[in-house]
């Protein structure tokens, strides 16, 4: 006999009921959005271009710019030497303050010992290098340390003797520095702007698509027409393109249904005339049985083919679980080869069609009982219990029967699929876990098939949680 109490067990201190996820097949490729390899594509290029950009002014600005320091530098040199060679003692004394406080210019004489450092070996610098000595001579020293003093020091002979020039080093160095670096900030900040609004305008018709190709794949045909009237003469021709095939599905989907559920009822008058004659005309109480169980699996069959072509909206409302189970268990409480128990909290609600939910869980029972029983007791025994997770509900129907090789678990959701294990050698069409798929994929949710590991087919429903108005 069937055991129906529906709170036997408190959920809360069974095993953790999980619900696996579908195996999807392995990404080839890193996650990320065309968006951002846009994005990121064309920011390399801007910035490679304005690096070489900057690098090619750069350079075209040193030549010119050292050449020009140079003779700044050698007028400066000549001038003093000049002004100097020309003044009496007491006038170069007070020429010599002057030019320090004026102009920034110390000449001190050049000692034997001094000490002093080459400038720095970048190629201005040595530019600079090779012009003054052009223009001064070969001894011409150039420094920017002497006797640990920083600043641009040459050295210059007059009438034998040997000087030191010393000059603001600041003066003669090339463009660069913060004024570089702020031009370069700019240029990148515009560049990336740029790259992203590109990337945007370029992403945004295929992210329609994809969000169009979604609703259409759901089933929703109505809400996924994309723009006709686009300026892209390409993208106009791909909306286009789609909206006709999202129409052309939409009448395909259409007159399945119809034919589907036309058929389905035209059958059922000639059905119904049949097994009224059966009973009248054959006298074999026997044969008159198994005509009548033939006639009855073949409107069962019909039932299947009108759920199956039953419309993809439901509406969902606040569910009961329990309630929705213990309605279901009923019916087969007077069973004799039927064992059923219940694990689950009576407050668990979840977002569902209740009519929908109650034929879910009718036929995974109707499955369970039929191809679920014991080989040695043949009995068929069959748990179901619930426990919720954050914002799902995992529910799981198991039985104890024969389970189903690991090769055919995947194809037992498939229309019309009939395996050749014990569990599906009786008669039917093919349809009850494809209707039961479907059904729960309209609520939302998710299913799927297991072996368990102990023995027995686990059918695992994932619905999402309800709270209380």
């Amino acid at each position: 006999m069937a055991e129906t109490s529906i709170h036997d067990f408190n959920v809360s201190a069974s095993a953790p009921l999980e619900v696996p996820e579908r195996e999807e097949a392995p990404r080839r490729f890193a996650g990320l959005s065309l968006f951002w390899r846009t994005f990121f594509l064309l920011a390399l290029l801007l910035l490679g271009s304005i690096l070489a950009w900057l690098q090619t002014l750069r350079q075209l600005e040193v030549g010119p710019r050292a050449v020009q320091t140079a003779q700044q530098l050698a007028s400066q040199v000549n001038l003093s030497r000049a002004a100097l060679v020309h003044a009496d003692a007491i006038a170069r004394v007070s020429l010599l303050k002057t030019m320090s406080l004026e102009e920034g210019l110390r000449i001190i004489p050049r000692e034997a010992d001094d000490r002093f450092a080459p400038l720095e070996p970048d190629a201005f610098s040595r530019r600079i290098s090779q012009e003054l000595t052009k223009r001064l001579g070969r001894g011409t020293v150039i420094t920017h340390q002497v006797n640990d003093q920083e600043g641009l020091w040459i050295s210059f002979d007059i009438d034998g003797d040997d000087y030191w020039l010393l000059t603001d080093q600041e003066r003669f160095k090339p463009a660069g520095g913060k004024t570089w670096g702020i031009w370069l900030a700019v240029a990148t900040a515009l560049s990336l702007a740029g790259a992203a609004l590109i990337a945007g305008l370029i992403n945004r018709p295929l992210k329609q698509l994809s969000f169009a190709t979604h609703r259409v794949h759901q089933g929703d045909f109505t809400a996924s027409h994309l723009d006709e009237t686009v300026q892209t003469s390409e993208i106009r021709e791909v909306n286009i393109g789609f909206n006709r095939m999202a129409d052309r599905l939409a009448k395909i989907e259409q007159d399945r249904a119809v034919m589907l559920a036309g058929i389905s009822h035209d059958l059922r008058t000639p059905l119904a005339r049949l097994r009224l004659e059966t009973e009248l005309s054959v006298a074999d109480l026997d044969a008159r049985a198994h005509m009548a169980a033939d006639i009855g699996q073949l409107d069962a069959i019909i039932d299947k083919f009108l759920d199956y072509a039953r419309p993809d909206k439901v509406s969902l409302a606040s569910v009961v679980l329990d309630d929705v189970v213990e309605a279901c268990v009923y019916s087969l409480k007077n069973q004799p080869d039927v064992l059923i128990k219940v694990r689950m909290d009576a407050d668990l609600l979840v977002q569902a069609d209740e009519v929908e939910l109650g034929r879910v869980f009718s036929n995974l029972l109707e499955n369970a009982r039929r191809y679920g029983k014991s080989v040695t007791t043949g009995m068929a025994r069959i748990d179901i219990s619930a426990i919720a997770r954050e914002k799902w509900v995992l529910i799981k129907i198991r039985d104890h029967g024969m389970g189903v090789a690991p090769e055919q678990l995947a194809n037992l959701t498939k229309p019309f699929y009939r395996g050749e294990a014990a569990r599906t050698a009786a008669n039917g069409a093919g349809l009850g876990l494809a209707i039961v798929e479907k059904t729960i994929q309209r609520m939302g949710g998710g299913f799927t098939l297991t072996n368990s590991s102990t023995g027995g087919l686990c059918a695992n429903i994932k619905l999402k949680r309800a709270t209380r108005a």
